[in-house]
């Protein structure tokens, strides 16, 4: 059997048993990741490792985390941070009360800086916070808001870049190797379970952060992304997206106006939506 068949079957049986649709990741990266599985678990090839997958729901489990790239830290690009705090907030601040949508959230580090931002710029009380994954092991560690202490290193840094506005010590406490962010931090903020491979909208936000996510699939799951993110939004809404992505080459490229290019900042424009119904 070729190793595109056996790609496809390992594809299809974890979508069928489990709900896990990693059929429009970008092929080599998923690929290497495999490759690793194969390595780290002394399987001999993919059929061996689709068959144990399969059978036993608790090892694939322990792939997810594996399958699914989670690579985040506290105000990570902080300069994105400062963007959207100087060029973004003060429009936030005109509305009574504000949707917020983490999509990919990890373990949560962004939330927990979206929420250190919003709370030191009077926003915090009137917000809501989604923050979705589709790994369940992320999600719970990222509602416990529990770390490293040695990542309050780089914390501290990338907060004082972002424009923070106290100490990054204010916001939690050391506990021997770790470190527990506070628990006000958590009160406007819901996890759930989301894959944005098959799920659908569930409510309208102002503001949706997909950063550094997307640069993992291919084109057509992009675009399905890209879809679901436009109809999520509010008229006049805010996407922000990861270093390495843009609406450039998207089907929405004139549907967003950029407030920061550099920073991957865009506005949703009903105007120029307004204009393409129009022509239609």
């Amino acid at each position: 059997m070729n190793d595109a068949l056996v790609r496809k079957l390992l594809l299809q049986g974890i979508y069928e048993k489990y709900g896990y649709d990693f059929s429009g990741y970008n092929e080599s990266s998923f690929t290497r990741r495999v490759e690793g599985l194969l390595s780290k678990y002394s399987l001999p090839d993919e059929l061996e490792l689709m068959a144990r997958i399969l059978r036993d729901p608790h090892f694939f489990a322990e792939l997810v985390p594996q399958l699914t790239i989670s690579t985040t830290e506290l105000f990570r690009d902080p300069s994105f941070f400062l963007a959207f705090r100087e060029k973004v907030v003060p429009v936030l601040k005109t509305y009574p009360a504000l949707n917020f949508w983490i999509a990919g959230c990890s373990t949560g580090e962004e939330v927990y800086s979206l929420a250190i931002l919003l709370q030191e710029e009077g926003l915090y009380e009137r917000s809501l916070i989604y923050a979705t994954d589709i790994n369940h092991n992320s999600l719970k560690k990222a509602s416990e808001g529990i770390y490293a202490i040695e990542s309050m290193r780089a914390f501290a840094k990338n907060y004082t870049e972002a424009g923070g506005k106290e100490s990054p010590s204010e916001y939690y406490t050391a506990d021997y190797d770790f470190a527990r962010f506070r628990a006000s931090l958590r009160d406007h903020v819901v996890f759930s379970d989301h894959n944005l491979a098959t799920d659908e909208s569930f409510l309208e936000h102002n503001v949706i952060f997909c950063r550094n996510v997307m640069i993992y699939f291919n084109r057509e799951l992009q675009g399905r992304v890209f879809d679901l993110f436009f109809n999520s939004l509010s008229d006049r809404g805010f996407l922000g997206l990861g270093s390495k992505e843009t609406l450039r080459f998207s089907q929405y490229k004139d549907s967003f106006d950029e407030i920061d290019a550099g920073q991957r900042i865009y506005q949703k424009n009903p105007m120029q939506v307004a204009k393409k119904i129009r022509k239609v």
